[in-house]
C-alpha cells in the first residue's frame, strides 16, 4: 500500500480513538493520491476513502475502498439527479483501482468531489451541537467567521458531494463546514493540515460552548430524580433489567447492556430531560443505533418496583403504537419492512440507562452514542435550542434502501446468537469447554467459579468483555449467587442458558465417609444447583422469553458404583431436579433438561483433586490410564472428554431440540448398566 494510504491511516486512527472528535464507526476520511494502474503500469490519480461500515479509531489498509479519480468525477457528467442519487453508490464500484478494497461508503462523493487532497468527514459532539442549534447558520458565522461555511441538512449522497464541492469552491478561504443536523467536514492539502483543520473546528466549537453556554441547559434538578446511591442504583437496575430486556425483545431477541455513567444520570434528574427525550437525535450515526427516540420511565426511583415494572409494561405498549404510527405515516411501497417496534434505549431516573442490539457490542455502542446524543443536546441547548431533522427525514434514513442492503449483506447469525450464558464451574474442564463452545455458537457468556481469578482469565481466552466475562461465586452461599446472578444481568441484559455445572467429588466407602463429606458434596451439588436454578429462574421469569437450564448431573445419578455414596447420591439429587424444575418452569417456556456424563479424565478439576487417584485405586489401574480404562469398559470405546459434554450442552439448548424437556443425555460413550429405562 502507497504512503498515501498509510498516512491516512494513521490520520484516521489519531483522530478515531478520541470520542470528542468522533462516534465508533462514525465519520470517513481521504486522501488522493498517484497509483499505478494494474494494467498500463503507469501512474494514475486515486482517491482512498474509509470503508462502508469501518471504524476511524481501528482502521487499517484493509478497511480503505481504493477508487480511480478520473472515472469517479466522470460520474459528475452522468449524475440522474437527487431522484435517483442512490444509483451512484452502485457506480463507485466501477470506479475501483484493482481489487478496490473495502466497499465504498455511502459518503464516497463527498471526499472524491472535494478539490482537496485530504478530507475529514466527522461526527463530533461540539460540531453536531452547533449542527442542530436552531440558530445553527448563525452560530457557525458567529464562532467561526468566513473560515467555516454552514451547509442546510442534506440526507448524505451524491448530491451533498457535489453541494460541498460547491461550496469550497465559492469560498477559497475555508477550511470546512458544519453540515445541518449531522457533523463537520474539513479538508487541507496535506494529510497534516486537513487533521490541524478537523481539530480546530471540534475544538473551537468546544471552547465557544464552555464560555458562552448557559449553565444549566437542561433545567434545574428534578429533587424526586436525583441519583440512587450507587449500590442502591445497580440493584435496582439487576431488578429492572430483565423485564426491560423482555420488552425490548418482544419482537426478537436482543442483548442488553447498562451504564449509570454520570452524564446520563445528570441528565435523567434534569427538568427538560424527557422533552428533550422526546425530539430524538439527529445525527444518522446516532438513531440509525438508538432508535427515532428512547423510551423514558416517567416515574422516581423512589416508586416501587411492581409500580415501576406496570408503567414499563403500560410504556412499551405505547412506545410500539407510536413507532408503527411513525413507520406507516412515512413508509411507501418501495420502503423495507418494519424491523421491529421495541425500544433499543430505555431510561430510567436515578438508575440509568439500558441500551439493546443483537449483540452485546452492538448494545454497547448503542449506549454511547445515546451519551454523545445527550452531549449534543446539551451543547445545542446551551447555545441555543436543539432542532434535530425532522422525522420525515429521520425515516428517510433508518429505512433507505441503501441502509437496508447492508443489513442485509451481514452474515446469518450463528445458533446462539443473542442468547446469554451463565456456567458454573466453568474456570475448567466441562465448565470451560461449554462456556467456550456456546461463545462459538454465538452466546455471551459468564464464566461464574469459585477462584474469580480463574473464571477471569478463561474469560479473556474466549473474548472480549463484549463476548464473555469472568465472577467469582461460591454456589453454596446464597448472596455470593444472587450477586453473581445479577452481575451478569447488568453485563448482559439477562439470562437465556444456566449451566449448573460447579461439582466435586471424593471416593469413599460408606463407613469411610464423614458427615462433613455428605455435607461438603450435597451443599455444592445439591444444594448449589438449587439455588443457581432458584435465583437464575427469577431473571428468566421476569424476562419472559423462555430458556433452558441444563444440569451436568452423572451417570452415577442412575448407576450404582462402588466406594461413592455421597457422590452418587448428591447427583441422584440433581438428576430429580431436573424432573421437578422441567414441570414446574414449563408454563414459562422454560425448558430443564440434564446430562449424564461418565468418565470425563482429561481436563477435568475433580479428577486432578484427588477423585481420579481413588477411582484409578478402586479399579486397580494406573491414574494416567483411567481415561482409557473407562473408555474400555464402554460400548463404543472411546474416551470422553469435556468437549463431549459441550456438544451436548449446545445441541440441548440450540434450535433444533425446542420441544425437549425434563431429559437426561448420557454421553458415557455407552455404558449399558447406565441406560436410561
Amino acid at each position: 500500500m502507497s504512503k498515501t494510504a498509510n498516512e491516512l491511516v494513521a490520520r484516521s486512527r489519531r483522530l478515531g480513538s478520541d470520542p470528542r472528535n468522533t462516534n465508533f464507526a462514525g465519520g470517513n476520511t481521504s486522501a488522493k493520491g498517484v497509483g499505478k494502474d494494474p494494467v498500463t503500469g503507469k501512474n494514475i490519480p486515486l482517491v482512498w476513502v474509509k470503508g462502508s461500515g469501518g471504524d476511524l479509531g481501528t482502521l487499517s489498509t484493509e478497511g480503505l475502498a481504493v477508487l480511480q479519480l478520473d472515472r469517479v468525477l466522470v460520474l459528475r457528467d452522468v449524475y440522474p439527479g437527487l431522484e435517483r442519487e442512490d444509483e451512484m453508490v452502485e457506480a463507485f464500484d466501477y470506479c475501483a483501482h484493482g481489487k478496490g478494497g473495502a466497499a465504498p461508503s455511502i459518503d464516497t462523493a463527498m471526499h472524491a468531489l472535494v478539490d482537496a487532497n485530504h478530507v475529514d468527514h466527522l461526527h463530533p459532539d461540539s460540531g453536531i451541537a452547533v449542527a442542530t442549534a436552531a440558530d445553527g447558520k448563525a452560530l457557525t458565522s458567529k464562532i467561526y467567521g468566513d473560515k467555516v461555511v454552514w451547509v442546510p441538512w442534506r440526507r448524505p449522497g451524491f448530491q451533498l458531494g457535489l453541494d460541498i464541492a460547491e461550496i469550497k469552491r465559492r469560498n477559497p478561504g475555508a477550511i470546512g463546514c458544519i453540515l445541518g443536523g449531522h457533523g463537520i467536514t474539513a479538508w487541507g492539502d496535506t494529510s497534516a493540515e486537513c487533521e490541524k483543520n478537523s481539530l480546530w473546528i471540534i475544538r473551537t466549537a468546544e471552547a465557544y460552548i464552555a464560555r458562552n453556554g448557559k449553565k444549566d441547559p437542561f433545567g434545574p434538578v428534578i429533587a424526586a430524580n436525583k441519583p440512587l446511591a450507587p449500590a442502591a442504583r445497580r440493584e435496582r437496575a439487576a431488578a429492572l433489567a430483565p423485564l426491560i430486556r423482555g420488552l425490548a425483545s418482544t419482537d426478537r431477541p436482543m442483548v442488553g447492556h447498562f451504564t449509570d455513567a454520570a452524564v446520563v444520570l445528570d441528565f435523567l434528574s434534569r427538568a427538560k430531560h424527557s422533552k428533550l427525550a422526546a425530539l430524538g437525535t439527529s445525527c444518522p450515526d446516532h438513531f440509525l443505533r438508538t432508535k427515532v427516540r428512547p423510551m423514558v420511565l416517567d416515574l422516581p426511583p423512589s416508586a416501587t418496583i411492581d409500580a415501576v415494572a406496570a408503567r414499563l409494561r403500560k410504556l412499551h405498549a405505547d412506545y410500539r403504537v407510536a413507532y408503527t404510527r411513525y413507520y406507516e405515516k412515512f413508509a411507501d411501497a418501495d420502503s423495507p419492512a418494519m424491523r421491529g417496534a421495541d425500544p433499543l434505549i430505555v431510561l430510567v431516573p436515578g438508575v440509568g440507562m439500558f441500551s439493546f442490539g443483537p449483540d452485546k457490542k452492538t448494545a454497547r455502542v448503542a449506549s454511547e452514542f445515546y451519551i454523545n446524543a445527550i452531549n449534543v443536546m446539551r451543547g445545542a441547548e446551551a447555545l441555543s435550542t436543539y432542532r434535530p431533522i425532522s422525522e420525515k427525514e429521520k425515516f428517510r434514513i433508518e429505512y433507505w434502501s441503501l441502509e437496508e442492503a447492508k443489513l442485509q449483506r451481514l452474515p446469518k447469525p450463528k445458533s446462539h446468537a443473542s442468547r446469554v450464558a451463565f456456567v458454573t464451574g466453568a474456570a475448567s474442564g466441562i465448565g470451560k469447554a461449554t462456556a467456550k463452545r456456546l461463545a462459538a455458537e454465538g452466546a455471551c457468556v459468564v464464566i461464574a467459579d469459585l477462584d474469580p481469578a480463574k473464571a477471569r482469565e478463561v474469560a479473556a481466552e474466549i473474548g472480549s468483555t463484549d463476548v464473555a466475562i469472568g465472577v467469582g461465586m461460591d454456589v453454596r452461599n446464597e448472596k455470593a449467587v444472587r450477586d453473581a446472578i445479577n452481575e451478569a444481568v447488568l453485563a448482559f441484559g439477562g439470562l437465556d442458558i444456566v449451566v449448573n455445572n460447579a461439582g466435586v467429588s471424593l471416593s469413599k466407602p460408606l463407613l469411610e465417609t464423614t458427615e462433613a463429606d455428605w455435607d461438603f458434596q450435597h451443599d455444592i451439588m445439591a444444594k448449589g444447583s438449587f439455588l443457581v436454578s432458584r435465583e437464575s429462574a427469577r431473571v428468566l421469569i421476569a424476562q419472559d422469553m423462555g430458556g433452558d437450564v441444563i444440569y451436568i448431573s452423572s451417570k452415577n445419578s442412575v448407576f450404582a458404583g462402588p466406594n461413592n455414596i455421597a457422590y452418587s447420591a448428591t447427583k441422584a439429587d440433581q438428576a430429580h431436579q431436573v424432573r421437578l424444575l422441567a414441570v414446574e418452569l414449563g408454563e414459562y417456556g422454560i425448558r430443564v433438561n440434564g446430562i449424564n456424563p461418565d468418565g470425563v479424565v482429561r481436563g477435568s478439576g475433580i479428577f486432578t483433586s484427588g477423585w481420579g487417584a481413588n477411582r484409578a485405586k478402586t479399579y486397580g489401574v494406573k491414574e494416567e490410564d483411567l481415561g482409557r480404562f473407562y473408555a474400555q469398559r464402554t460400548i463404543l470405546k472411546r474416551e470422553v472428554v469435556p468437549e463431549s459434554v459441550a456438544d451436548a450442552v449446545a445441541v440441548l439448548t440450540g434450535p433444533d431440540l425446542t420441544l425437549t424437556t425434563g431429559v437426561h443425555i448420557p454421553v458415557d460413550s455407552g455404558v449399558a448398566a447406565a441406560f436410561l429405562r
